[in-house]
């Protein structure tokens, strides 16, 4: 008996370090700031306000503007990103190019770079003065582009600084998807005389559609999440808030402004409307069935 209770204790001695940390570093967090939501905690003081936080998000400009921003960077970067991460995976996986591996290596390096570090180089290649993209358009007698001074180059520069980042990771993804695909497949299609455009729309797209979701999914929930890049590439959301991003708007009333009741709300309906984004995305795609 005592050996039978010692068997059934052991496995849960193993993975109860997990739920401890789990508990207090993850739990007690999300249940902390969800009551602080509804509070106006400024600092080491807090009341009870109900709904005011969000009531007052709903009205506030400052939020919905960094929403709007965010979601027209997400509209523009995650097709393109998408669409780039495609065709470098397509072309690596072509075997008639010598040193793959070497290539895959080189398109995923830039994910392996600390994001604060790779920010700092975006900050100094468009600068306004000494940058070298403009430094490019002068060599090619282009005026210079006041790249984090203007509030459409701005979203430009942000848009830019994430595809590099994120292309290569979501390239190596797609690669892996189309190495699952059986080559019996496509030599069946052979037989039947199919052509490469038939087989790529009626073969490879479809089989990819599930590693489709799964990139887009996380790259919409990333993008809603952004905060290093334009924290430093664009000064904090500037200019005139052309790139302040809901991540943002949160860590400046939590931390700068001390208001962690507001940024408690703000946090929890960006977390809804990531929430309603990856249903919607799965619902459309019907879950990435086949």
């Amino acid at each position: 008996m005592h050996q039978a209770t010692a068997k059934k204790i052991t496995p849960i001695l193993f993975i109860l370090p997990f739920f401890i940390l789990f508990l207090f570093f993850m739990l007690y967090p999300i249940l902390e700031s969800f009551y602080l939501s509804f509070t106006a905690s400024e600092g080491s003081t807090s009341a009870w306000i109900g709904l005011e936080n969000y009531w007052r998000l709903f009205t506030d400009e400052l939020y919905w503007k960094s929403m709007f921003n965010i979601v027209v960077i997400l509209l523009v970067q995650v097709p393109v990103m998408l669409f780039l991460a495609f065709l470098l995976a397509v072309a690596v996986n072509n075997e008639n190019i010598k040193g793959r591996s070497i290539f895959r290596l080189a398109i995923f390096m830039p994910v392996l770079i600390d994001l604060v570090t790779y920010s700092i180089v975006f900050s100094i290649l468009f600068n306004d003065q000494y940058g070298f993209f403009n430094y490019v358009l002068q060599l090619l007698y282009l005026p210079g582009i006041h790249w984090t001074q203007d509030t459409f180059w701005a979203k430009v520069t942000i848009i830019i600084a994430i595809t590099w980042r994120w292309t290569g990771y979501n390239a190596i993804i797609l690669l892996a998807g189309l190495q699952s695909i059986p080559n019996s497949i496509y030599e069946a299609a052979d037989i039947d005389g199919a052509t490469a455009f038939t087989k790529f729309f009626r073969i490879t797209m479809p089989m990819l559609k599930p590693i489709f979701l799964f990139c887009a999914i996380m790259s919409v929930i990333g993008t809603l999440q952004l905060f290093t890049e334009p924290f430093l590439l664009t000064n904090g959301g500037q200019p005139d808030n052309s790139t302040e991003t809901p991540v943002l708007f949160i860590y400046q009333y939590a931390f700068q402004s001390f208001h962690f009741g507001y940024a408690s709300a703000a946090a929890y309906v960006l977390t809804a409307i990531i929430a309603i984004f990856s249903y919607l995305q799965i619902r459309i795609s019907k879950g990435g069935e086949l």
